[in-house]
């Protein structure tokens, strides 16, 4: 059964996800496509905009391990993006940047992707077609691939046999519909192999609370600053529940292979580096929407702060408690298991164990206000903390609401 459109505030936001095979059948990496209902067949655009949405989508929201896992990812990119006019909020390690078909080689293009092939990124050429250019790129590349349904089979033997003159070059027969198709592939030994024959695209959606508009430029503006105060930026974020989901995601990727997990969002900050915040922000302003109201706010908020005001009374940490209330309130206004959460993120185990089992100093400050909101008041008074937290949390709106309107 698909998921109805929600009405509760938030969004559905969704990623298309086609498999890439190689010659045992084996699934070694997956094209992140554009789009934009959980029902749509194609992608219905190749552009700036649907770039920056699958980018924010797979590694924002949904994080890119739920997508992919440790296999890697193809993704389409623009000019905009090749000749480094917007920079890409990622690493090099699961990533494959494909050169669309319809980008003009010139000396900016080149020299942009000479420059992020040197940064460590791996280049695939995208529906190759001899003679347009994009063959000067061949001592870059690491996948060339061809469009087996459509493409121009008279001159495979030549395209193919070039390609073979780059032994750090992987073929990728793609858009495989048939059995003669499949056949061409085995014959020419293309490594790798991408179609309706082996598999369709699949659409991953989730539900989505999308940071504000006002919070992304207020964020991408602190960022802008010539000595941007962390203090000022950790706030921001903190204070916009998505906002601090999106950047635990992106930190998920980073922190992989470390030994530190991420326990604040001053720490997930600092972990992704404000370079790399700054390059979110601009793609957030890209992903142009914003449903969210202002009442689920207002709840998340406050569950957090109220969360905060009371980790001293267990011995906890204060911004441990914001988070967890973070987390937990979203999941709750997400309609999904807070442990299910937890694992989208490098969270530090304290936080896991009080998300997951209700257990630690953190799981006692979520069982008390729990049991708070659902008026079961039992040894603490929270009355004073919880107005405490709903003043903190309409200030922040109301100071969000009068900078929107000025």
């Amino acid at each position: 059964m698909k998921p109805s459109a929600p009405s509760d505030g938030t969004q559905l936001v969704h990623v298309g996800r086609q498999p890439i095979f190689d010659v045992h059948g084996d699934v070694v990496a997956y094209e992140l496509l554009f789009r934009g209902s959980m029902d749509a067949v194609a992608a219905g655009r190749q552009d700036t905009y649907a770039t920056s949405t699958v980018m924010v989508n797979a590694f924002t929201e949904f994080g890119i391990r739920e997508v992919a896992g440790d296999r890697l990812c193809f993704i389409n990119l623009t000019r905009e993006f090749l000749v480094g006019n917007i920079a890409l909020p990622f690493g090099p390690e699961q990533v494959v940047l494909e050169v669309l078909e319809t980008v003009q080689m010139d000396a900016e293009v080149v020299a942009g992707i000479t420059a992020l092939s040197n940064a460590g990124y791996r280049i695939a050429l995208d529906d190759f077609v001899w003679g347009s250019g994009h063959e000067v790129l061949f001592g870059l590349a690491s996948y060339v691939k061809l469009d087996l349904l459509d493409g121009d089979l008279s001159r495979l033997d030549e395209v193919v046999d070039a390609c073979r003159e780059y032994p750090n070059i992987q073929i990728v027969a793609e858009r495989l519909e048939t059995e003669e198709q499949l056949a061409i592939a085995e014959k020419y030994g293309m490594e790798l192999r991408q179609g309706y024959a082996l598999s369709h695209p699949q659409v991953l959606t989730v539900a989505s609370l999308s940071p504000s508009r006002l919070r992304r430029l207020e964020l991408v503006g602190a960022l802008s600053d010539s000595d941007p105060d962390l203090h000022k930026i950790v706030n921001i974020i903190a204070s916009d529940p998505p906002l601090s989901l999106r950047v635990l995601r992106a930190s998920n990727s980073v922190a992989a292979g470390h030994a530190n997990r991420v326990s604040s969002v001053r720490q997930a900050v600092v972990m992704v580096g404000l370079p790399h915040i700054r390059q979110w922000a601009l793609l957030m302003a890209l992903d142009d929407a914003s449903n969210t109201t202002e009442e689920h706010m207002l709840a998340v908020l406050t569950r957090a702060r109220l969360c905060e005001n009371i980790a001293t009374w267990f011995g906890a940490s204060s911004d441990g408690a914001f988070m967890a209330g973070v987390i937990s309130g979203v999941a709750h206004l997400l309609e999904i298991p807070p442990e299910s959460m937890s694992e989208q993120f490098p969270l530090a185990p304290a936080i896991v164990a009080a998300l997951t089992e209700g257990t630690g100093r953190l799981g006692r400050v979520l069982r008390a206000v729990d049991a708070y909101e659902k008026g079961e008041f039992g040894t603490f008074d929270l009355a004073g903390q919880y107005m405490d937290a709903v003043r903190w949390s309409t200030r922040a709106l109301a100071q969000s609401n009068r900078l929107a309107a000025a």
